[in-house]
């Protein structure tokens, strides 16, 4: 059974179909994916808009500087710093194995990309599935502290539940269509409801909660 897929109408219902950002050059997707965990909305496109106002948005660029220079400009971001060094990272593995070629890029299938990002220093699965789909298109789902709380507070998933097991469930309960929509809609609820105490009494999600089940 598709259980996630009241969840999705659900959300769809409150918030609308989420905005699909059109990026200004060929790799702002990439640095926009590397950007996204937790940082908010607001702080990433203030980021992203520095970026662009100084024309950073370029692997060549990124390479040339420095982390504090790249940490300055997406301060408002959180993990600043440690997300400049991963986009330096990820600009240099690029440029090495792909000669900063796109469509090779491209071409490598999709497990493969998967496990070699992994393999790169400072990349956890959140950040390589972000990459995967929001800059590359491929069909992977991406989960994060908003999927957990969601899911666990539904019994949908168990309080031990890992990323592996929670992207399992996202894939299996819901169409590959759906993966991206679902991952910006738990955002938008997360942030909104579903915080580390929880605001479950106008939260759309409300009428799923589990008998009995109530802020966690």
């Amino acid at each position: 059974m598709a259980r996630l897929v009241p969840y999705l109408e659900a959300l769809r219902a409150h918030y609308g179909r989420p905005r699909v950002p059109k990026p200004q050059t060929p790799f702002e997707p990439f640095v926009r994916a590397i950007l996204t965990p937790g940082a908010s909305p607001k702080s990433l496109e203030k980021a992203l808009q520095t970026l662009r106002i100084f024309g950073l948005s370029d692997p060549d660029k990124i390479r040339d500087l420095d982390p504090e220079t790249i940490a300055l400009a997406i301060k408002p971001v959180a993990g600043a710093h440690a997300k400049a060094i991963r986009l330096k990272t990820f600009v240099a593995w690029f440029a090495d194995r792909f000669g900063g070629d796109l469509d090779r890029l491209r071409a490598v299938p999709a497990q493969q990309l998967r496990e070699e990002l992994l393999g790169i220093g400072g990349f956890g699965p959140e950040a390589v599935d972000l990459i995967l789909q929001r800059a590359l298109g491929l069909p992977t789902a991406v989960v994060d502290t908003f999927t957990y709380r969601v899911l666990t507070r539904h019994d949908l998933a168990i309080q031990e539940a890992a990323y592996e097991d929670l992207k399992d469930i996202v894939e299996t309960q819901l169409p590959r269509e759906a993966w991206g929509e679902f991952h910006s809609l738990m955002g938008q609820v997360g942030r909104e409801f579903c915080r580390p105490q929880a605001r479950c009494d106008r939260c759309p999600l409300k009428p799923l909660l589990p008998r009995g089940r109530g802020p966690a």
